[in-house]
Parts: structure tokens; C-alpha cells; sequence
């Protein structure tokens, strides 16, 4: 049978490119009034019963076998023609299946089918008062833990807010008790004590100054005229970018549509949830992936009812289902974690722009450093209008940077971590009783060589990257593969001091607990932060007191406001400016930037110091006088002249195989069939490789990529579409698998 003398017409759930397209089904009568477009469904495919999304109804173009629905799983749509429409956009902008970005978009809800008759703890108090309360409870830190979880994770179970506090579940029952947390049957009812939207809460506090007032004038200019805008806020470190996003959320609310903020870790996501809730109360919904399944599909349900019209989260949440939207923040819209790195590889920057095309919104993208793409497109004649924010708050000065060169320290005998004025600086904020940052991204796969006597980093000849060193003594360039011996002597001082650099931040906590005996200290990366609720209690800790050092990698280089920091270290500056990427000096730029912010952020004035093997570097000549015109006038013309992003775009592809000879074939056919393939466009696309990927094998998978490079990302993916049906005519004889990345932020 059909519904109304149609078939359904569904998208079946395989990320396979041969079968994305649409299968018409019969609609058994049982199911004649509940099928909806948007539902998900189990349909009989070839000898299997898969899930499908219904995207319509018709008939089918020929006479074909229908075969009917065998079950429905939604009883109502759990995707929009909105987000029909994006996930198609996606299927065609990535190269993945439409199934593949439907998987994505709907993902809290594939997670949980049911979150009733689940008792779920929120908080009994507004978020200003149940910090208060977790302050007063100093001497019993694991209810402080409980507390502080509840409010970055509303609608847990007991058992889930206990292991995120890393305690037992007495313990949350005794806050329970206690009046500071209540317990529910459903996380859509509002929390008790929040309230309604809280527009005007702390505005009379919070004055705007006039740079702050007329972003936010053209702002809300573009919000009630309804059409889509894009804004680049452009203000230093402490301007008061949050401020400027939270009077636009308040503008959009009056205009009856919803807003959706995202951050760029997990990390910042408790301090933005307490600025968020005290000012919107329930209305707020928080959408990251560190949330547990049900507590987010949860948030995902108030979003989608249009209960909770303020949405905040990392990249994920560019997918909320919210009705309306009328506004997207991208707040440190610079950051690569706005790029998914595996699987479907999306960029939420650009979801969020078509899905704001879509809609009508406003997007602002907000950051201190913002990606050498968006001031490009900032510029005269582009698609962004540029904001800007040139002063801290109460025109607190930005701190002071040092730049302290290691090869002098080298050259007096200290062949340590730390130099000598790092460590006197760190010495005087002990004994003031303030705290200390100390930063290092370690990323210790990419080691490059260096001489310690005149700074010579050796880079590919071709392509201007750092060369990777690897353990057989070669070194190797990732986008050409390019190799040469590492030498023994420099090619320019004739040194014999030449080393392969790398460390990490466990090695800078044991040397800082050695010279700082009475301190402290705590570290912060991806192995400290692995639990459930590890980011807030670390933060917390920190922010409370209970610690004076705190080391960590790029989650504590942006975003943090933490007030009695009055100095920050960053122990080696060469670790980012000379990895195997084009985007080297960029980032390292923006990371020395972001983490010089976080010092004097309070009454109290503070100092950086950046440690370097190549201190007249222009990336960080500009960081260490907060000059970002400088940067950007020093690093386009570079970019220009090696036609690399914003001047061109890339696609990368990854190939990966278990056994490396049969790779190694594989990736040479593919670009021999790239090759012919780019020869017959009408515009250049330059294909580069094969080369091992810098992490050539991981979990017995060997790795090798193609890079190719081109002005237009429309004809870089026709070419990839065209090779990849060609390959998969070749099969079995072309074995590897391959995994396209359009317009990758590394190339790892």
C-alpha cells in the first residue's frame, strides 16, 4: 500500500556513495497515520533490515519492486526540512553519504530512546547562589565537585552526577536533602529557582563601552531586519567579547527566534554555562559530547520543543534543532577544534554560516586572533562586516611580554626547561601568593631538528614546512614526502649542536615540582582530562585557590578568566612554529596571543614570558606586542606567494591499509588517476604526494596522503568524486581505504 497514492521515499543508513540516493517504499496501513517526513524507519534492504530517514513521499520513476516499510522508530520527526536540506549540503560540500550527515545532526537522539520515569538531579538554586554554596563548602570538596557538576551537566542521574564528582551517591542524596539540588522525573521541567529569561539581569552592572556599543548596535540592526549577516568581532583578549554575544542572545529572544553559542572546548564550557544561566536561567540547554547520552539527548528534546531557545556547546552543537534560529556565535572562531578530524569531517564555522543562510541569522565569529580566512573576508569588498574591540574592559592594560631567547641561556651553560628569568619571575609570584600558568602544546609526534646555536629549523625545499624528524634518522616533509638524512653539523653555523626537539608537559610538571618544592601544581591535558567532569574540577580547583601553578596544553590557552593569574610561561614557542604545517606560524601567533590573556585579567597586573630558539620570528615579535595587523601583514604575503589557504583551498586524502606494500601501490594509482584526471580541467590543480601521513600507522593501520592543492574548492571536489568512482571500479584491486578531508586544518 501507499500513503495518500505514494511511497515513502527514504534515505537508507549506508555510508556507501553508490547507494546515497533515495528508495521508494511501500507504507504498510498500520503505519498510514504516524509516518511523517523526518521519522526514522526499518526497511528491508537486500537481504538485510536496515534503519532509513523518510525525506518525502512520490512515486518511483519506473516500474520497480516495492517492498514495504517493517517498522516505524519516531512517532514524530526527529530532523526538519531545514536540516534535511543541510545534511544534502553536507553530503555534496564533504563527499559523504546523506545518511552519514543525518547520523550527525540527529546524534543525541540516536543515542537515548527514552529519558522518562529516570529520577535526574538539577540544580535547586540559580547559578550565582549554588556557586556561593560550593564556595562555602571548602571543607568538604567532594560536595563542592557535586555541586559545580550539577550545574555544568543539569539532568544526570544519581549514579552519573556521582562518578562525574568522582564520589558516591550518598553524597548527592545529602545535597538533595540539603535543599541545594533537586531531584526529577524529566530534565524538561525547568530547574526550581531559575526562573524565566532574565533579560536585564546584571545590566546596570555591566556598562558597555563605545566600542562594545556599536558592535552591538549593528548587531542588533541585523537581527530585526531578519536577514542573514555575518559580523567578525575582532577584540583583544578581555574586551568583553562575552558581553557583546550575550546582549545579541537577548535581542534575538525579543525577536521570538533562538540563539546557538559555540565554544571551542569542553573546557570553557562550566565559566560560559554560569555567565549563560545567570542571565537566561532555564532557557539554557547545553549540548558537548562530555555529556552523558541521556542528559544530552535530554537538552536536545527542550531545544527542539523550543523550551530552551539559548543553545551552548562545542562544535556538536551547530546541529541543536532549534525552530527558528535568528542568531550563531562562534566564539574563538580561529580555533581547528571547530573541524571534526575523523569520520565526516565538517568545519561547524561553515555549518553554521549555511545553516544561517538558510534561516535568515546572524552569525558572529568572535576572536581575539581571528584565521587569516575570515580577516580576508573582512576585508574591503567581503562577505563579513569587521567589528572591533581594541581595549580591555576599564582599559586594563594588556600584560607585558618577554621574550626570552634559549640559545643565550643555552650559551651560560642552562640546558634546562626552564631559563633563568622564568624562573626568578615564578619565584615572586609564590611568594605574593599569586598564580602561575605554564603552557606547552605538546604534540610530541612532531618532532623537528633545530640548532641550538643559531636557531636553523631544516624545512623541505619545495614547500617551506619543517621537515619531521622519524626514528630511523630521516627527515621528511608530509606534503611532498620530499626526505633527506638528518645532518650532523648545521647547513649554517656549522654547529655540531643539532637536536630533534620535543617535550611534554609531564616532563615541565616533574621539573617544576623539583624547583618549586613548596608549590602546588597541576596539569591539564588530554590525560588529566579523560573522566567526566576532569575540566571542571581542574578549572575549579584552580580558580578557587587550590593550586599555584597550573601547567597545561591549548585548552587553557583561551577562553578562561581567571583573575588572580598574574603570570603566564610558555615554556617553548618552537613546539607549534615549526610542526609539518603550513599554518605553523598562524597558530603558534595565536596560541602565544590567547595565553598571553589570560594574565592580568583582575585588579592585579601581570607579565608573560615566551621561551624561544627563534625570537625574531614575526609570529612572535607580533604575539609579544598583541599586534595582529602585524602578523597578518606579515603572514599573507607568505601565503600568497606559496598559494596556500586563504589563497587557494586544499583537499586531503587519506589512504590506510594494514599491510604498507599494498598501501604504497594504492596510493600511487590514486594519483596517477588524480593526475589524468586534474589534467583535464580547465583551471590548475596541483596534486602532491604520496607521502606517509606524520602519524604513518595507527591501531595496524598504515597511513599515506595526497594533498591536492587548487583556486577552487568546487573543482578540487569534482576531480576527487570522479577518482574515487574510478578507484572503485578498480576494487579489489585497489585495496586501501580512503578518507577525504576538504579543506583540512592540519595534516595529521
Amino acid at each position: 500500500m501507499v500513503k495518500n497514492g505514494l511511497c515513502a521515499e527514504i534515505i537508507v543508513d549506508l555510508a556507501v556513495r553508490k547507494t546515497d540516493r533515495v528508495f521508494h517504499y511501500a507504507v504498510p496501513k498500520k503505519f498510514e497515520n504516524v509516518l511523517q517526513i523526518g521519522a526514522r524507519v526499518l526497511v528491508p534492504f537486500r537481504e538485510r533490515c536496515l534503519t532509513g530517514y523518510v525525506v518525502g513521499f512520490g512515486a518511483p520513476e519506473s516500474q520497480v519492486n516495492i517492498r514495504e516499510i517493517a517498522g516505524v522508530l519516531d512517532e514524530e520527526p526527529v530532523f526538519s526540512p531545514e536540516l534535511l536540506e543541510l545534511a544534502r549540503w553536507m553530503s555534496e560540500s564533504y563527499l559523504c553519504s546523506t545518511a552519514e550527515a543525518l547520523q550527525r545532526i540527529i546524534s543525541p537522539r540516536l543515542q537515548v530512546k527514552s529519558g522518562r520515569g529516570v529520577r535526574r538531579i538539577i540544580p535547586a538554586l540559580d547559578g550565582e547562589k549554588l556557586e556561593q554554596a560550593a564556595a562555602s563548602l571548602a571543607r568538604a570538596p567532594r560536595q563542592a565537585a557535586v555541586l559545580r557538576a550539577a550545574m555544568a551537566s543539569p539532568g544526570l542521574t544519581v549514579k552519573e552526577l556521582a562518578a562525574a564528582a568522582e564520589t558516591t551517591g550518598k553524597t548527592v542524596e545529602l545535597l538533595v536533602h540539603k535543599g541545594y539540588l533537586a531531584a526529577v522525573n524529566n530534565t524538561s521541567q525547568a530547574p526550581p529557582g531559575y526562573g524565566g529569561p532574565q533579560f536585564t539581569a546584571g545590566y546596570g552592572e555591566l556598562q558597555l563601552n563605545a566600542d562594545q556599543a556599536t558592535a552591538l548596535e549593528q548587531i542588533e540592526g541585523a537581527l530585526k531586519a531578519g536577514r542573514f549577516s555575518v559580523f567578525l568581532l575582532h577584540g583583544v583578549t578581555g574586551s568583553g567579547k562575552t558581553e557583546v554575544y550575550l546582549r545579541a542572545i537577548a535581542a534575538v529572544l525579543q525577536e521570538g527566534r533562538q540563539a546557538v553559542a559555540l565554544v571551542p572546548e569542553i573546557a570553557l564550557t562550566p565559566q560560559m554555562i554560569e555567565l549563560f544561566r545567570a542571565r537566561f536561567g532555564s532557557l539554557v540547554a547545553v549540548l558537548h559530547s562530555g555529556l552523558a547520552g541521556t542528559a544530552r539527548y535530554q537538552a536536545w528534546r527542550r531545544v527542539k520543543s523550543g523550551e530552551a531557545p539559548v543553545v551552548l556547546g562545542t562544535r556538536s552543537a551547530v546541529f541543536a534543532p532549534a525552530p527558528r534560529p535568528g542568531l550563531f556565535i562562534i566564539d574563538e572562531e580561529h580555533e581547528s577544534s571547530y573541524k571534526q578530524d575523523d569520520h565526516l569531517r565538517y568545519h561547524a564555522r561553515e555549518v553554521a554560516l549555511k545553516r544561517a543562510q538558510q534561516s535568515g541569522s546572524v552569525v558572529i565569529l568572535g576572536s581575539a586572533t581571528p584565521s587569516l580566512e575570515s580577516y580576508l573576508r573582512a576585508g574591503p569588498g567581503g562577505l563579513y562586516r569587521l567589528l572591533k574591540l581594541p581595549v580591555r574592559i576599564d582599559n586594563h592594560p594588556l600584560p607585558p611580554v618577554q621574550v626570552v631567547d634559549m640559545r643565550d641561556e643555552l650559551k651560560r651553560g642552562n640546558r634546562g626547561i626552564f631559563s633563568v628569568p622564568l624562573v626568578e619571575a615564578i619565584n615572586r609570584r609564590l611568594e605574593r601568593h599569586e598564580q602561575v600558568i605554564l603552557f606547552l602544546n605538546r604534540r610530541g609526534y612532531a618532532n623537528f631538528v633545530v640548532c641550538r646555536q643559531c636557531g636553523l629549523v631544516i624545512k623541505c625545499p619545495s614547500c617551506d614546512i619543517s621537515l619531521t624528524y622519524h626514528l630511523d634518522g630521516t627527515l621528511r616533509c608530509h606534503y611532498c614526502n620530499y626526505s633527506t638524512n638528518r645532518p650532523v653539523l648545521c647547513p649554517r653555523c656549522g654547529s655540531d649542536d643539532i637536536r630533534h626537539f620535543g617535550v611534554g608537559t609531564q616532563k615541565v610538571e616533574e621539573e617544576a615540582r623539583r624547583l618549586f618544592p613548596e608549590a602546588r601544581v597541576l596539569r591539564m591535558d588530554s590525560d588529566t582530562t579523560s573522566r567526566r567532569g576532569a575540566h571542571e574540577r581542574l578549572i575549579s580547583s584552580f580558580r578557587d585557590g587550590r593550586a599555584d601553578i597550573l601547567i597545561g596544553t591549548q585548552m587553557i590557552a583561551k577562553g578562561l578568566d581567571l583573575p588572580k593569574v598574574t603570570l603566564v610561561g610558555v615554556i617553548n614557542a618552537d613546539t607549534t612554529l615549526h610542526m609539518p604545517d603550513f599554518r605553523a606560524a598562524e597558530r603558534t601567533f595565536q596560541l602565544l596571543t590567547q595565553v598571553a590573556g589570560r594574565a592580568g585579567r583582575g585588579s592585579l597586573a601581570g607579565e608573560v614570558q615566551i621561551q624561544t630558539y627563534t625570537p625574531d620570528h614575526y609570529s612572535i615579535i607580533a604575539a609579544a606586542a598583541h599586534d595582529y595587523e602585524s602578523f597578518y601583514r606579515s603572514e599573507a604575503p607568505v601565503r600568497r606567494a606559496l598559494d596556500y589557504p586563504p589563497f587557494s583551498h586544499l583537499a586531503r586524502l587519506l589512504l590506510t591499509h594494514t599491510d604498507e606494500e599494498t598501501l604504497t601501490k594504492g596510493a600511487l594509482l590514486a594519483k596517477e588517476v588524480l593526475e589524468k584526471i586534474a589534467a583535464g580541467v580547465n583551471i590548475p590543480v596541483d596534486v602532491l604526494g604520496p607521502a606517509p601521513a606524520p602519524m604513518s600507522r595507527i591501531k595496524g593501520q598504515y597511513r599515506w596522503q595526497l594533498v591536492l592543492k587548487g583556486p577552487r574548492r568546487n573543482t578540487l571536489k569534482d576531480v576527487i568524486k570522479e577518482a574515487l568512482n574510478i578507484l572503485d571500479k578498480e576494487r579489489p584491486a585497489f585495496k586501501p581505504s580512503v578518507h577525504v578531508d576538504i579543506n583540512p586544518q592540519g595534516m595529521v
